[in-house]
């Protein structure tokens, strides 16, 4: 049935019972303008207290808010137990007393290949394993001991003083696994001799273990040593009239050459770094 005319020209009733309430409009009207609050500038060289913590390798930045809640920390002499505290690095921050260093520390395993030699520069210009890392950071990070130029394998670089402490100190027995190449086969009664440990011209050397390697020619030796002094796996062979023609360093505290060609760098990851802490 079609509507009529008098319902088409009908206007619709206004509620009166709270339905549509709103107000006319006026050409007066004008919308409420947006105020501009201004938003606060960081600060470049300010950083929040627990990555401060954390960059200097004591603990992650949730442990970190524990321990400043606890009052471990202090910045400037006052102790700070304020969650998002901001420190600039010039502060001085302690950390159960001791003062830490802001640097974010960064640690990078190498294979070192040959004709390089360990050090930061060299005055007769010949290349130096820094060349090798040049592009991984910007941090400026240094060699953990060193190989010799002709030595290849695994060398660790980082900015962590204590960690180098750790690991280049001969009492904590850092583990290095060496792969050595002999000018000739290796005398049983000589390996022996190495076992029960060689008087070189600096002192006795012991060394930690040393075997023929499985399926190999008893020219190649496989030698774990922590000695650090000089060129000692050389010296101990060249002692028992060997040359040693090729020498290698496959393993070095833990970490080893797996998934890393020769010249080639990666960062350690954040368990292989928990593991080099916990060497005591």
């Amino acid at each position: 049935m079609a509507k009529s005319d008098n319902n088409r020209n009908r206007k619709p009733a206004r509620n009166t019972k709270g339905g549509d309430q709103r107000k006319p409009y006026s050409k007066n009207y004008k919308p409420q303008e947006k105020r501009n609050v201004p938003v606060k500038k960081s600060n470049p060289d300010e950083i929040r207290l627990n990555r401060y913590i954390a960059n200097a390798g004591i603990c992650s930045r949730r442990e970190a808010d524990t321990y400043i809640a606890a009052g471990n920390v202090t910045v400037n002499g006052k102790v700070i137990t304020e969650m998002g505290f901001k420190v600039k690095r010039s502060d001085e921050v302690r950390f159960d007393g001791k003062r830490l260093n802001p640097e974010k520390k960064e640690y990078i395993l190498l294979n070192k290949p040959k004709n390089f030699i360990t050090t930061t520069s060299d005055e007769k210009g010949r290349r130096t394993v820094m060349e090798l890392i040049s592009g991984a950071t910007k941090a400026r990070l240094l060699p953990v001991g060193r190989l010799d130029r002709n030595t290849t394998g695994l060398l660790l670089f980082t900015n962590d003083g204590d960690l180098t402490k750790k690991l280049t100190h001969p009492k904590h027995g850092v583990r290095k696994i060496y792969h050595v190449h002999l000018d000739k086969s290796l005398n049983l009664a000589d390996l022996h001799k190495i076992e029960a440990g060689l008087e070189l011209e600096d002192g006795p050397i012991d060394v930690d273990s040393i075997s023929f390697i499985q399926g190999a020619p008893k020219r190649e030796i496989g030698v774990e040593i922590h000695s650090g002094r000089n060129r000692i796996v050389r010296r101990i062979f060249e002692h028992l009239g060997y040359e040693v023609t090729k020498l290698d360093r496959v393993i070095f505290a833990g970490l080893t050459k797996k998934d890393l060609p020769r010249g080639h760098w990666r960062h350690l990851t954040e368990q292989e770094v928990i593991n080099l802490r916990m060497i005591k």
